[in-house]
């Protein structure tokens, strides 16, 4: 099944020197369009396809409902602390969550994850408190969690980079032996970056066991897809030698299939896999960002009637897979989790000043222990004026 872009539904403004009959541009959009993995439509109806289809029973669909659902909440208590001064920015996630807990349910325990910084819903997989998220973005902490255990990389703020880790992390994997899988997620902003060419090709070269997750959320900040690329993204990957594919990316079904598949092919020795979740960023870029000074409000409006919570609430209904008082119970533990997320973020101690200087080296340092003393004075010079304040 396909999709339209949101390349498609804009009209292409041309040089006047430049002519192209209708005729001839209708049958380059008929030949372009790529084609998409889907297994639950826009209004909830369930669809098979060929080479993706996946078999869950009514409690695994009732349970990535809940992610979805709880996911949302949390991301929404984020974005109001950011707003009333709790946090320094935050990066909302609203309208990718299916492509977040489709693919971070595919996961096995021992598969590794390089994230971006909105990976929220994966983390949520990963079992990273969602308080431990907020940590950074209020300045408290680097990341307030142990990479090593839960498999889920620190988030990485640098455009890109983490795909090049992946890829590393993947090659050892498979130097080692083992027959787990690594996935990094990264945006179509990042797809332009030299990092992922760079990982692609190292990736293919090396034959590495890992999942390139591109969510594709048609605005790299206020660029449009359309102005970083000639081709869908998922085919990029066939000039680096291996296979690309394109999901609906709100459609959680589909999602889990389609990774889980590339997974899979990544543990079986056969190399990395491009997966494309071809959804929509529904907020911000950042808490910092205002989409409505490039973007139309139509373009989500669109967007809105293919909302991935809302398409598998409406296929639980009609199959009878929940009722009233599953709904009900989730709405009181989604208020919980935002309760319990705000009162913990408030809580959060300031850190140790002098926190700074530690695990910079594993030995001592001479450099390290000269700056600590400096520093180390430099504080104290502030106690040392309030107590003359205080005598005076």
């Amino acid at each position: 099944m396909t999709v339209e872009s949101t390349a498609a539904r804009k009209t292409t403004r041309r040089s006047s020197g430049t002519k192209r009959t209708a005729s001839a541009s209708a049958k380059k959009s008929q030949t372009s369009e790529p084609e998409l993995v889907q297994l639950l439509t826009p209004e909830g109806e369930r669809v098979q396809h060929p080479e993706y289809d996946i078999d869950l029973s009514a409690d695994e669909l009732r349970g990535l409902y809940r992610d979805m659902v709880l996911t949302r909440r949390f991301d929404a208590e984020a974005t109001a602390l950011q707003r009333q001064g709790e946090l320094g920015l935050w990066a909302s996630l609203l309208g990718q969550e299916a492509a977040q807990i489709g693919s971070g349910r595919a996961l096995r325990d021992d598969d590794y994850v390089f994230p971006t910084y909105r990976e929220h819903g994966v983390a949520w997989c990963r079992g990273v408190d969602p308080t431990n998220l907020l940590g950074m973005f209020r300045g408290v902490n680097h990341g307030g969690w142990d990479p090593n255990s839960n498999n889920f990389h620190l988030y990485t703020i640098v455009i890109g980079s983490q795909t090049l880790h992946a890829t590393g992390y993947a090659m050892g994997v498979a130097k080692d032996g083992a027959d787990s899988a690594v996935i990094a997620y990264f945006g179509d902003g990042a797809s332009s970056q030299g990092d992922v060419a760079e990982s692609f090709t190292f990736s293919a070269v090396y034959n590495a066991p890992v999942v390139f997750f591109c969510q594709n959320n048609q605005w790299a900040i206020s660029e449009p897809t359309e102005k970083q690329t000639r081709v869908p993204l998922y085919q990029r990957a066939q000039g680096f030698g291996f296979p690309g594919v394109r999901v609906d990316g709100n459609d959680v079904l589909a999602c889990l299939a389609v990774t889980r598949s590339a997974l899979e092919r990544a543990r079986r020795g056969e190399g990395p896999t491009l997966v494309e979740a071809f959804t929509y960023r529904m907020g911000a870029h950042t808490t910092s960002d205002d989409p409505t000074k490039y973007r139309a409000d139509e373009e989500r409006e669109a967007w809105e009637a293919k909302d991935p919570i809302l398409r598998l609430k409406a296929y639980l209904e009609r199959e009878g897979h929940a009722d009233a008082a599953f709904f009900e119970a989730l709405e009181q533990e989604s208020e919980a989790l935002g309760k319990r997320v705000r009162e913990g973020v408030r809580s959060m101690p300031d850190p140790d000043h002098m926190a700074i200087f530690e695990n910079v080296y594993a030995d001592g340092h001479a450099l390290v222990d000269e700056e600590r003393a400096q520093f180390a004075a430099y504080q104290a010079s502030f106690a040392d004026s309030a107590a003359e304040g205080e005598v005076k």
